[in-house]
């Protein structure tokens, strides 16, 4: 009874944006032609939809943030928005986290000293004393598991729904996006998974110490509580966070950049929600990294494939971006390259015509143009989108001037991802030749070949006759004055004389060409 009531509310509260956003494709909803709207009316609905998210409680509010990284699916006014969702919900949602802590660690510490700090989606945060040391205690909602699962059936059964109003494509993208969302949240759910990951990221960052990753407490965590180091902060984004510090807000935002580009192409383990609510700045100006529930590991091929996603987009190479695209399954193996390569062509082409180019805009153009082809974002791709996009948000809040791509750029040159651009040159002239070593080796055993067929008369050119015109015969000339140059070519690998006689001759023809 409690699923289908819980059914019926979502949809009420979903049906009016639902029927305005169907308005705009068919002004009556099932036939008509399309309508506009202004882009202060498209707006207010993204805000109205945000809204709703929140309180529509945790699972809802994980659903906006996997749709702020889906400008496939929902329009640029509504990713913008949708990317403000923060981990803020009604402290009574999911029951008192209290109650927990008294199951789990009564014995463990003192519950008297058990302070509460802040309230999530998922958990609250409580701080405490243990073996004389403040610690702080991520603690679950004792009755978000229940809840989720039951929010996730209505997801599942509103989803038909939605798809059938849905053009072919969007059904394609909702479908792998509710898939990818069940995945990323039940990962988020189990605590002991955090803690293992928190444990990673902390080991892989231990020697760079402008960052701080609180140590946690293994014999206290369980998948209920994530137990660490209490390390005090001051949010990133406060108007006093730099005034007593010896960093400023530029080299934190290129500290921010460089950190979690290390994670995810250097380390293969990343923190994923980077929103101002999770990073912090300590007096002494060292970057604190808060909650870890969203993060992802990757396989070292998954790396490599990222990697060479950052590597095309900086570089602008169109031909390794289409590779890098269908080696990280975002596009199918079968897809028509060509066709790809010029829709690729056209977003680089669009971009470069802006006087600014973001992260954001670089996601949202790509996966706009690509609305043609059938694609997926697979989970570890999502949350990369996601760091980019709130990340860069972050980063421009503290430095309105903040340039994402040359701090990425800098970043891949050091640690040796990409060259600088002489290097670059030389790598392709390097390819290049590599590529034509085994044809031209194999020119001489083709050039035998043909002349052997031309000596027994089994080599035959039809052509369809034409009136020779004196264009013709002069255009005769440049292709003679070709030909001989080829054949020198081929005539050096045998004998040099012969050949030295065939680039003279090339010679002749070509200043007759010139002269006439």
């Amino acid at each position: 009874m409690r699923f289908y009531y819980r059914y019926l509310q979502v949809l009420v509260r979903f049906l009016p944006i639902a029927i305005a956003l169907l308005r705009d494709r068919r002004r009556f909803v099932l036939f008509g032609p399309p309508r506009s709207v202004p882009d202060s009316v498209n707006r207010e609905r993204a805000e109205r939809l945000t809204q709703t998210m929140l309180d529509l409680g945790p699972a809802f509010i994980k659903v906006g943030q996997v749709l702020s990284t889906r400008p496939d699916i929902v329009p640029p006014a509504y990713v913008e928005s949708l990317s403000s969702l923060q981990d803020e919900v009604p402290e009574e949602t999911g029951g008192d986290p209290f109650t927990v802590l008294e199951a789990e660690l009564n014995e463990a510490i003192d519950l008297e000293t058990v302070t509460p700090l802040a309230g999530g989606s998922l958990a609250y945060v409580y701080t405490a004393e243990y073996d004389g040391e403040s610690i702080a205690l991520k603690v679950r909602r004792p009755d978000l598991a229940a809840m989720i699962e039951r929010d996730l059936r209505v997801i599942r059964r509103l989803l038909p729904l939605v798809t059938f109003f849905a053009d072919e494509r969007q059904q394609y993208s909702f479908r792998n996006a509710a898939n990818d969302f069940e995945e990323i949240i039940r990962d988020e759910l189990d605590f002991e998974r955090e803690a293992a990951v928190m444990d990673e990221i902390g080991t892989n960052l231990a020697d760079d110490d402008r960052v701080v990753v609180p140590d946690t407490y293994p014999t206290l965590c369980s998948k209920r509580i994530v137990a660490m180091e209490f390390v005090e902060g001051t949010k990133i984004t406060d108007d006093d966070a730099f005034a007593d510090v010896s960093i400023d807000e530029t080299e934190m935002a290129t500290l921010i950049t460089r950190t979690y580009l290390r994670m995810g192409l250097v380390d293969g383990v990343f923190h994923a929600d980077p929103h101002p609510g999770n990073l912090a700045v300590t007096d002494t100006g060292q970057l604190v990294i808060y909650d870890y529930g969203m993060s992802q590991r990757l396989t070292s091929q998954e790396q490599a494939d990222i990697t060479a996603l950052y590597r095309t987009l900086v570089r602008r190479d169109v031909d390794g971006l289409v590779d890098a695209l269908i080696a990280l399954e975002v596009l199918d193996s079968t897809v028509d390259r060509v066709a790809v390569r010029r829709v690729l062509e056209l977003v680089i082409e669009t971009l470069e015509g802006r006087s600014e180019i973001t992260w954001r805009a670089i996601i949202t153009e790509l996966f706009t143009m690509l609305h043609d082809f059938p694609f997926r974002i697979p989970p570890n791709v999502m949350l990369l989108v996601r760091v980019g996009t709130v990340g860069e948000g972050v980063c421009r809040s503290l430095d309105p001037e903040f340039d994402f791509l040359p701090a990425t750029r800098s970043f891949l040159v050091d640690h040796g991802f990409i060259e600088s651009e002489l290097e670059a040159l030389l790598e392709e002239f390097q390819e290049d030749v590599r590529k034509s070593a085994p044809v031209v080796a194999g020119l001489p055993a083709r050039t035998d070949t043909v002349l052997r067929q031309l000596e027994r008369g089994e080599l035959v050119v039809r052509t369809d006759p034409l009136e020779p015109t004196a264009t013709d015969l002069r255009l005769g000339y440049a292709v003679l004055s070709s030909a001989f140059v080829l054949a020198a070519a081929v005539l050096s690998f045998h004998d040099a004389l012969y050949a030295a006689i065939a680039f003279g001759v090339a010679g002749v023809f070509l200043l007759v060409y010139v002269r006439r």
